[in-house]
């Protein structure tokens, strides 16, 4: 009976001490150092029984601590995961916000993406209506380029044209001054043999008036009654025959005539001339015979004279 009181205390203080051990690890208490626990010396089977309590206690122990490891490592594995999981959401928040800042600086890039392409777009318009506004100025420039074109042909035709006309012109003007100077030779040639031939005429009318004043003279002096002209009439003849050498004429006077009044002084002086009806050429080559020659015959016997003061005559060209 005392041996299994003994047992039952011994099992009764494993049970206590293995209890509190794990009390004590419980409240984190290490047991390194073993209890100071002296019990009294038991029984041979008593200590048995301890040392094999004892032995779970230290199994247990070691579990414990075994426990406590794995509960220590799996805490900071539980506080590196929470770690590792606060890292993340830090670089996620991070990588959040780098994407928000990146969205941000995506969003102000595609503002200024559109700004450039509104104003790109805008200065493509712009260019389009420059370019519009060149071409049209272009068009505006080449058609006025053509317009003077074409009006400096036209000027350049006209020119043309024009120098041929003068051309023409001035070789007409060349021809008809060459027919003039021709003509004007030709009329100077026949005025100088028609002043030779009228000075031969004179010559001889000269000559013929002198014969027929000493005819008349010769009659005379046998007797006036048998005159063939009276004085009148011969101092007449002899004035018309002065103005027919003094007359320069041409074929256009041929076949026309000029009445003239001629006023004379007493030495056959012409004081005044005028003609009184004809034709215009005629009268003026006679009024011009009449100045050239300036003096005509007078009879110097006073009574011829009184008559022939102021004679008409009617000058009609001759043509040899």
């Amino acid at each position: 009976m005392p041996e299994q009181s003994r047992l039952s205390k011994a099992l009764w203080i494993s049970a206590g001490i293995h209890i509190g051990a794990i009390v004590i690890l419980a409240l984190g208490i290490s047991f390194e150092d073993k209890p100071a626990f002296t019990p009294q010396a038991p029984s041979a089977p008593a200590v048995q029984a301890v040392m094999i309590d004892q032995k779970k206690i230290n199994d247990r122990v070691e579990q414990l601590k075994q426990q406590k490891r794995d509960t220590e490592r799996k805490e900071q594995q539980r506080q590196a995961e929470l770690e590792r999981k606060a890292r993340e959401a830090r670089e996620a928040r991070e990588q959040e916000l780098n994407k928000i800042k990146q969205l941000e600086v995506e969003r102000k890039l595609k503002e200024v993406e559109v700004q450039k392409a509104n104003e790109a777009a805008k200065a493509s318009k712009i260019k389009q209506q420059l370019e519009k506004e060149k071409a049209q100025k272009a068009e505006t420039e080449r058609k006025q380029i053509e317009q003077q074109r074409k009006a400096s042909e036209e000027a350049a035709k006209k020119a043309a044209e024009k120098r041929k006309q003068e051309e023409a012109a001035a070789a007409k003007k060349a021809e008809l001054e060459r027919k003039q100077r021709e003509d004007e030779r030709k009329r100077k040639e026949e005025a100088e043999r028609k002043r030779k031939a009228e000075a031969d005429a004179k010559a001889r009318q000269e000559q013929e008036m002198a014969d027929a004043m000493a005819d008349e003279h010769a009659a005379l002096s046998q007797t006036r009654n048998r005159q063939v002209l009276s004085e009148v009439d011969k101092f007449t003849a002899m004035i018309k025959a002065t103005i027919q050498r003094n007359l320069v004429v041409d074929e256009s006077m041929r076949g026309k005539s000029c009445k003239v009044l001629i006023r004379l002084a007493n030495d056959g002086f012409v004081t005044a001339s005028q003609t009184l009806e004809g034709d215009p050429v005629v009268c003026r080559a006679a009024k011009n015979a009449i100045n050239k020659a300036g003096r005509l015959p007078v009879s110097p016997e006073a009574d011829v004279y009184n008559k022939m003061r102021e004679i008409n005559l009617t000058v009609s060209p001759e043509f040899n």
